[in-house]
């Protein structure tokens, strides 16, 4: 992992385009995205333990231009299963939405597959990543998990990021690595702790009503956290659910293979008999930055649009619905100064021009100086000659002085 992390362009881009929303409901604080033509069933995105709902913007931004509802939520602080659901079941009948499409990675994936037996009624489809039927085998590793919501906050999050593979990675999932982190550090102690707590409840899930033709199970090949005897239990207990395998991808391959995991999603939602509504996509022009005209536009304001302490409702930003500008170039920072400056801002200050600059890669500001002005070299010209004429002055003040003396 790098030692300094900088966003992504095209999650810049993302904050400044999609609103951030936050809602209390009950004592639960939920911090979600919601984007897309609200007329499509949604699919709603439930990140594992080191995530938020950030992780999914390249989902939210694809899917959302094909014309597909996407929400993408954070976990709240829910300290058992059963918390879990009754919590979920509201927060859907606060923000109306009835059918849904769950898409869950990790423990994301095992929260899902609880609601879907639980509520089966309100569960139309499936789609699980790197996840799970129980939770056993992590509380068996966990012996100190009765005393979790008392541990301090470096500590769960070194337990936590202990649990992702560090090494060397190919660039994609190095940068994915780093951005989850990145979304760890921003988690408070009590979210740690609930979201440990979730994942070591002595819980395992029971059959679904829901046919196996609605699942799919979507999986990377190369390494993962979650063991590969949990993930083949998985696969044991849904034998038609349909198969998508990504050869690479690490512990997060919605951030690190996001075409592939996007195309699967796709496919995933035809086949399950979700029509998207693309005529409801309106496109801005890409000089017409749209969206928010807060702080979030030029990502000032992305430590306190994280923050899970802020107990507010509403929204970050202004809506912006269905308005999509194209994504810059994603990922990372690679090749940024080959970026072209077409999402660029320019504002000019006096001689100096200020290009904000939004490519596929860090947010950067450079500065230029321009050539002088004809009214520049008039004022440099004006108070030379100024200082010209104090400076003889002086000097004939000195030598008429030193004449006298030398008379006296």
């Amino acid at each position: 992992m790098k030692g300094v992390f900088s966003a992504p362009g095209d999650y810049v881009h993302f904050k400044s385009q999609v609103p951030l929303h936050k809602i209390p409901i009950g004592t639960k604080q939920w911090r979600y995205y919601d984007f897309g033509p609200k007329v499509v069933p949604p699919l709603i995105c439930l990140p594992g333990t080191a995530g938020t709902a950030d992780v999914y913007y390249k989902q939210i931004m694809s899917l959302s231009m094909k014309g597909y509802r996407v929400i993408s939520v954070d976990i709240p602080r829910v300290w058992n299963n059963s918390e879990w659901i009754q919590a979920f079941e509201k927060f859907l009948d606060a923000i109306d939405v009835h059918h849904i499409h769950l898409y869950g990675t990790s423990l994301g994936g095992f929260l899902a597959q609880l609601f879907a037996q639980h509520r089966p009624r309100r569960v139309r489809s499936l789609v699980l990543s790197n996840t799970f039927l129980e939770t056993r085998s992590f509380s068996a590793a966990m012996p100190w998990a009765p005393i979790v919501s008392w541990t301090p906050s470096f500590l769960l999050k070194r337990y936590v990021l202990t649990g992702i593979r560090d090494g060397p990675h190919e660039p994609f999932i190095a940068d994915s690595v780093d951005f989850v982190v990145s979304q760890v550090e921003i988690l408070s102690r009590e979210d740690l702790a609930s979201r440990l707590s979730l994942t070591t409840d002595d819980a395992s899930v029971g059959p679904l009503l829901l046919s196996d033709s609605f699942i799919t199970i979507m999986d990377t090949n190369d390494y993962c956290a979650i063991p590969q005897q949990l993930k083949d239990q998985l696969g044991e207990r849904y034998p038609e659910a349909r198969r998508a395998y990504l050869k690479t991808g690490g512990d997060f391959p919605f951030l690190s293979r996001p075409d592939e995991v996007n195309l699967h999603l796709q496919l995933h939602l035809r086949r399950v008999g979700v029509e998207a509504r693309p005529d409801l996509v309106h496109n801005i022009p890409k000089g017409d930055l749209g969206g928010s005209t807060s702080k979030e536009n030029n990502g000032e304001g992305d430590d306190s649009d994280k923050s899970h302490e802020d107990d507010r409702g509403g929204s970050e930003n202004p809506p912006a619905e269905y308005e999509i500008n194209p994504t810059p170039e994603s990922s990372g920072s690679r090749n940024l100064d080959k970026q072209p400056l077409d999402s660029s801002d320019c504002c000019h200050l006096d001689h100096e021009l200020t290009l904000h600059v939004f490519p596929g890669g860090f947010t950067k500001e450079k500065h230029i100086v321009l050539p002088g002005t004809p009214v520049h070299f008039v004022w440099e010209y004006v108070v030379l000659f100024h200082l010209l004429r104090q400076i003889s002055s002086l000097y004939i003040i000195w030598n008429y002085s030193l004449e006298f003396r030398q008379v006296v």
